[in-house]
């Protein structure tokens, strides 16, 4: 096989949405830290929605980008807090996965935290091919062909055979 054409995970993004409330951020702020270890950064918003009690400069949530080993280790956790079952609407057109953990205790290996109570977050995997950094590259960047792109049923594969993942519904 071309090495170029070798699946890897690029990054798993992990987020909480809190909203307006603050308490509620500073939890999932704590959840994300028990979870991986390491401090995420809180997302802020730019508009204003009065509906919605937003103004510009308020945090609103917090978000954690794992890349290589952390990423490697984490995704597994992940998996079995879903019991290695995804859905085939988690996968788009483009290499990335996405899915929601109604509660975070699910996770393998996470304790239960009284300060925490019962909360959820939503997980991103992205993967991509060796070389499609030039995409991003701020000095001669490129177009990505679209035979290198990862496609939805690569990306099934992908998960099927390094993490044991089912694709269908809950039974």
């Amino acid at each position: 096989m071309n090495k170029m054409k070798e699946i890897r995970i690029e990054k798993v993004t992990l987020n909480v949405g809190a909203g307006k409330d603050q308490k509620v951020l500073e939890k999932g702020v704590k959840l994300m830290q028990n979870i991986t270890g390491i401090a995420p950064v809180k997302t802020i918003t730019n508009k204003r929605l009065q509906a919605w009690g937003l103004r510009p400069g308020l945090p609103i949530g917090c978000k954690l980008t794992l890349r290589g080993e952390a990423a490697e280790k984490l995704i597994p956790r992940l998996m079995h807090a879903k019991d290695n079952l995804l859905k085939e609407t988690c996968f788009d057109d483009y290499g990335n996965i996405s899915f929601g953990l109604p509660e975070y205790m699910d996770i393998k290996d996470a304790k239960y935290d009284p300060e925490i109570g019962m909360m959820g977050l939503q997980a991103s995997i992205t993967l991509s091919r060796p070389g499609y950094r030039v995409k991003n590259k701020k000095i001669r960047s490129a177009r990505i062909g679209a035979e290198h792109r990862v496609k939805k049923e690569e990306a099934i594969n992908y998960m099927k055979e390094k993490y044991k993942v089912k694709i269908g519904e809950r039974e």
